[in-house]
């Protein structure tokens, strides 16, 4: 059975789907793998202009697999290099969507914080409950809850290890919009395909300055800001974008 499913629901649109429900999509190494190997190669894609990222009904993913770690020691560990394999899609240069039914605990609530946009079953659940294994979080989940939620929430949720509902991670910001579970899917392929509508290059420079101005100065950002902006005016988008406004017409965008 393949570990991971992938579609092509619309055009520019491609769905991954995190596939192991006998262990609620449990992240083993081969797993991250394929993942790390799969999101390289839609980077490289010019077909692609937005990805949706999902589990099943009951988990988008329900933390690492534990069995894999429960006696490993601190070199092995250290030598399996499992950040590594979260790097491409840490640097995914384009729009990535969760879609979240059921758990997104530990490694799972990790991955979802990876995404963009991360839209959430009302019955989803959050949480990082390593510490109840004698452990922390490893794959980015104290620093990224952390810009997200702030201290405050961040170490409540780290030191308890207690999950919380998509109402109270939407209150938070930890989720972008709570829908009935039902919608999940449709919610987020719907945004999937207004986005990859839209240039590509114009998205793909808002994603660059969104990620990289949270971590700079004010000054340094508003600079990457406006020279991103200027960038874009040497493009065919923009001067498609553009006609089509003042011809109130529906503007088709290449990626030129």
């Amino acid at each position: 059975m393949p570990l991971i499913l992938v579609e092509n629901p619309s055009a520019g649109v491609t769905l991954v789907r995190i596939n192991r429900p006998e262990v609620r999509n449990a992240l083993n190494l081969e797993l991250r793998a394929e993942l790390a190997g799969l999101f390289q190669k839609l980077s490289r894609s010019a077909d692609v202009r937005c990805v949706v990222l999902t589990g099943n009904e009951k988990a988008f993913a329900a933390g690492a697999d534990v069995k894999e770690m429960a006696g490993a020691g601190a070199i092995e560990m250290m030598s399996r290099g499992t950040h590594n394999l979260l790097r491409p899609i840490a640097d995914f240069p384009k729009p990535l969507i969760a879609a979240v039914n059921g758990f997104a605990l530990g490694g799972g609530c990790e991955l979802a914080m990876h995404a963009d946009i991360i839209i959430a079953g009302e019955n989803a659940k959050f949480g990082l409950p390593e510490v109840k294994l004698g452990v922390m979080p490893g794959g980015g989940g104290t620093q990224r809850l952390l810009r997200a939620a702030g201290k405050f929430k961040t170490m409540s949720m780290v030191l308890t290890g207690q999950l919380i509902s998509a109402q109270a991670a939407d209150k938070i910001g930890l989720v972008s919009e709570v829908v009935p579970d039902a919608q999940v899917m449709s919610k987020a392929l719907e945004l999937a395909q207004h986005i990859a509508e839209l240039s590509p290059l114009a998205v793909a420079l808002i994603k660059e300055a969104v990620l990289a101005g949270q971590n700079a100065s004010l000054e340094s950002a508003l600079a990457l800001e406006r020279k991103s902006l200027q960038l874009l005016f040497a493009s065919e988008d923009q001067k498609e974008g553009m006609a089509a406004f003042l011809e109130k017409r529906k503007p088709l965008f290449k990626g030129k």
